[in-house]
């Protein structure tokens, strides 16, 4: 007699048996690899990039994507006559080199020492200092250090590095979508699966419940908690969850009423055990696929929402920005600037196909039949 050497899971817990199988599915390893570095990068890459995530770079607007450093050579002098135009002076005998600028300021009048804060004002040139000074105060000569600014992902309209801010905004993101979507499937589980599970009149009740807050304006509803509390982050949360929650609970309440008519629930009841009992040890652990896979897709839909409420200025306010923010900024200057829409969406996009990736090897993994 022989038999063939399987592991034996029947003695596990269906959270045990999950961890076990997904330790052996690439694909899900894979998702969890790409949201585990899209949400380091969110949370670390900001202190990495150099730039403040609202620093204007008034001399670097809808700058394009370069590996090099700015500003570049051909760039200097227009940067100079324009600084000159500022100070009411002219630039004369200009001498650029890899690290700074060495030039002559000539005016009418005698120069002001105190002109030369604008260079340290700019994004193009550093603090100057007094080289040699004519007689009559009319000409300066000066030599300014030049930053050397680089920008991975380009810059917005308003000369803001676009790295930077997408992964701030990734941070604001992938909250809102994760806790607002922890909070739409706590709720909608727990009042979806007792719905589908006691059935008649209390089922009817409940889901006419739904029924009723379905037929309330979202946007409207949005507008009245910002006119009794204010714009706020946390506005957000509360205006998601309370809409996302009510497909969840249609969802769930569907399967409930079909695993309801399955042999072992009814022997379930048979045997004398309580609502609860049956909820928790055969309805719940069976609803646990379907439910995480449509989890899955809603956190990128609660991200789609809140950019939808940011357009309307019911969201996200600057300076603060989130990516639905970005990818509508991006999509008005998309002729001019492709890389604004392209930056932020490409990390949307990431993170849309890792948890479609993760949610389907999730369902598989909890499901109690395989």
């Amino acid at each position: 007699m022989s038999a063939a050497a399987t592991p034996v899971e029947d003695g596990a817990s269906l959270l045990a048996r999950a961890r076990r199988r997904l330790a052996g599915d690439r694909p899900a390893r894979a998702g969890m690899a790409i949201l585990a570095l899209l949400a380091l990068a969110c949370l670390l890459g900001p202190f990495l990039t150099g730039h403040p995530y609202d620093r204007l770079h008034y001399d670097y607007p809808a700058t394009r994507p370069s590996l090099s450093l700015y500003p570049r050579p051909d760039a200097v002098r227009p940067a100079l006559d324009r600084l000159a135009l500022r100070m009411r002076v002219r630039a004369e005998d200009v001498a650029v080199t890899p690290e700074a600028v060495r030039l002559t300021l000539v005016a009418d009048k005698p120069v002001d020492p105190r002109v030369l804060t604008f260079f340290a004002r700019s994004d193009t040139f550093g603090e100057a200092r007094i080289l040699g000074r004519a007689e009559d105060g009319r000409r300066l000569t000066v030599e300014a250090p030049l930053r050397r600014l680089r920008f991975l992902a380009g810059t917005d309209t308003l000369g803001r590095d676009l790295l930077t801010r997408t992964l701030v905004a990734g941070r604001l993101s992938l909250a809102l979508g994760l806790l607002a979507t922890a909070v739409a499937l706590g709720i909608g589980v727990a009042y979806g699966a007792l719905a589908g599970t006691l059935g008649g009149r209390i089922d009817a009740a409940m889901m006419r419940l739904v029924d009723i807050l379905y037929s309330l304006p979202f946007v409207f509803f949005v507008i009245m908690l910002v006119v009794f509390f204010g714009r706020s982050v946390a506005l957000i949360f509360v205006a998601v969850g309370a809409v996302e929650w009510l497909d969840m609970a249609r969802i769930v309440r569907a399967e409930a009423q079909a695993i309801r008519r399955r042999d072992y629930v009814r022997a379930a009841e048979a045997l004398g055990l309580s609502t609860a009992a049956i909820l928790r040890r055969h309805v719940v652990p069976n609803l646990l696929g379907p439910v995480v896979a449509f989890a899955a897709l809603m956190v990128p839909r609660v991200i789609l929402l809140e950019s939808f409420l940011s357009f309307l200025g019911l969201g996200v306010q600057e300076p603060a920005t989130s990516w639905g923010v970005l990818i509508a900024d991006g999509a008005r200057s998309l002729e001019s600037a492709p890389w604004m829409l392209v930056v932020p969406a490409g990390f949307l996009v990431s993170t849309l196909l890792a948890l479609t990736l993760l949610g389907e090897r999730l369902r598989v993994a909890l499901d109690v039949r395989a």
